[in-house]
């Protein structure tokens, strides 16, 4: 009997078609049957010894309702026996329904049962047990996940444990992942947790990659990237990072239509094995950043998507450093201008926040300069050694791209086919805030704002309390113009105030788009007595 070892999860949705993702234990037919007699069949294919499929199921009724099930060469295996939780549903939304977005970053996998969590309760777990709870009640139309979805480089205990039993630790790369199975056994321990594994199941998600799904401070820099290709562990781990996200998360990003025309999809398909196929994709990526895209959109009604690789797609030589290469900000651009009059509000995700607070804006902005060798090569070296060290890599650290951005974002949001918001969506920094622009010159008509929410399960130290708490405050602005001063900066496009948070804790943004109109809430996991855990709205305003 084949088995299902690894989800459903519910991926791609509009109003008449789904995709549904599994992973299984040998080769076999995946289906998928809905409670209305809709259903969906597709072979696996094969990576590395594992087996997946990729269920497209169409001909829904849009603004409707089913359950689903999931059968392996005909056998029933979702849901699971004695499953605790309410059938797994695919929802299709209607035509200008209200549109719901949960989003957050940066999620340790849970520990498991029994065990006490470190971090406090997860976000994730939260959500899936109040919406289990009322299953007729409110749910996200769609969850973004905004990178760290496992973190290849901070194993937990259990997983050291298991990779200890596989291989010497005291071998590099020690307790971090060094290959494709290893890279599985990741995705195994974050999403067969119960709680989100149902999650998943019945909440339709979009997905990126951040650093820590590679490694810390991924591309950092030219001279970071040249000295990691010197290292013996990085080349298989950076391709078994890549191969893994494209099976894992990037293929149900895609609507079906892209991925009928996806040549590498074909081609993996095809072959007994598509593990060489995929490696191949793979070294292209790793050799020229640009001849691959990572990023995708999806449109949600009148409410447009763009989810954006701030990681892979840099440019990374000093005098020519971007946060996108030409051929993605050019993307970008396309996306962002096509059909304006089509939708009412447009969502840019990327990982990384390109509002920061104001001392850690400057400092990148500074460090960025010395390196490019605007106070000399002595100052270049302390320059690329503090970026290191201290992370100095978001939008900030490319102020060109900081500032094409801003450009971007004026000319999208001004004018009569104006969106009523441009939303800017990011995580990364383990605590959650809205800032808002304001352009010095041509500003837009549409609301813009920052909108950063993270960890959804991660830890909080307090020097990263205090140290964007005092980010924001006026005695750091100050301290930021002096290092700008000294670094001899441009003055970037906008200025910029926080007007919402700083927040700390394991938690969770929801945007309700409805019309022209905008809501944000903001939730926190916590403990509310005997055990229970529960999201605790913490901030709820109109935008």
């Amino acid at each position: 009997m084949t088995d299902l070892r690894l989800g459903p999860l519910l991926r791609y949705v509009d109003g008449s078609s789904a995709t549904v993702w599994v992973e299984t234990s040998r080769p076999c037919t995946a289906e998928v049957r809905c409670s209305d007699g809709t259903s969906g069949t597709s072979g696996t294919f094969q990576i590395a010894g594992h087996h997946y499929a990729l269920v497209p199921v169409d001909g829904f009724t849009p603004g409707t309702t089913r359950s689903y099930e999931v059968f392996l060469d005909g056998i029933r295996v979702w849901p699971l026996p004695d499953s605790p939780f309410p059938p797994s549903v695919i929802h299709t939304p209607a035509e200008d329904a209200a549109v719901r977005v949960a989003f957050g970053s940066c999620r340790w996998a849970a520990p498991p049962e029994g065990e006490k969590d470190p971090v406090g309760p997860d976000a994730l777990d939260t959500l899936a047990t109040r919406i289990a709870a009322d299953p007729d009640g409110e749910r996200p139309d769609v969850l973004l996940l905004l990178g760290d979805q496992v973190y290849a480089d901070e194993t937990s205990p259990a997983t050291q444990r298991w990779l200890a039993a596989r291989r010497d630790l005291s071998d590099p790369p020690g307790a971090q992942v060094a290959d494709y199975e290893e890279y599985t056994h990741l995705y195994y321990e974050s999403w067969l947790d119960p709680e989100v594994r149902w999650l998943l199941s019945t909440v339709p998600s979009c997905m990126i990659f951040d650093d820590h799904d590679v490694i810390d401070d991924w591309n950092t820099s030219a001279a970071w990237l040249e000295d990691m290709r010197a290292v013996s562990w990085w080349r298989e781990r950076l391709l078994s990072g890549l191969m893994s996200y494209w099976v894992y998360q990037h293929l149900g990003n895609l609507p079906p239509a892209e991925l009928a025309a996806d040549p590498l999809y074909a081609a993996v398909r095809q072959s007994p094995d598509g593990t060489d196929e995929l490696r191949a994709f793979a070294c292209r990526a790793d050799a020229d950043a640009a001849s691959v895209r990572w990023s995708y959109r999806r449109d949600f009604g009148r409410v447009r998507l763009l989810m954006v690789d701030s990681r892979a797609a840099r440019v990374l030589e000093e005098e020519k450093r971007s946060m996108l290469d030409p051929g993605e900000a050019e993307w970008l651009r396309e996306q962002v201008l096509a059909e304006r009059s089509s939708y009412d509000h447009l969502l840019i995700g990327t990982s990384l926040p390109w509002l920061l607070p104001h001392l850690v804006h400057d400092a990148e902005a500074w460090d960025a300069a010395l390196c490019r060798g605007e106070r000399g090569a002595r100052w270049a070296r302390f320059g690329e050694d503090l970026r290191r060290k201290a992370d100095l890599e978001h939008w900030a650290a490319f102020p060109r791209s900081f500032a094409a951005l801003a450009d971007l974002i004026a000319e999208v949001g001004s004018g009569p086919e104006a969106p009523a918001t441009v939303l800017v969506l990011s995580g990364d920094v383990h605590h959650a805030y809205v800032a808002e622009p304001k352009w010095h010159t041509g500003g837009p008509d549409a609301r813009v704002l920052q909108l950063t929410c993270s960890p959804v399960h991660n830890s909080v130290p307090g020097y990263i309390r205090f140290g964007f708490r005092f980010g924001w405050s006026a005695t750091a602005r100050a301290l930021g113009r002096r290092l700008a001063r000294h670094g001899r900066c441009e003055q970037p496009p906008v200025s910029w105030r926080h007007t919402g948070g700083p927040w700390f804790g394991n938690q969770l943004m929801t945007l309700t788009l409805n019309g022209r109109s905008a809501r944000l809430r903001l939730e926190q996991a916590r403990e509310s007595g005997q055990g229970r855990v529960r999201l605790l709205t913490v901030s709820e305003s109109e935008l």
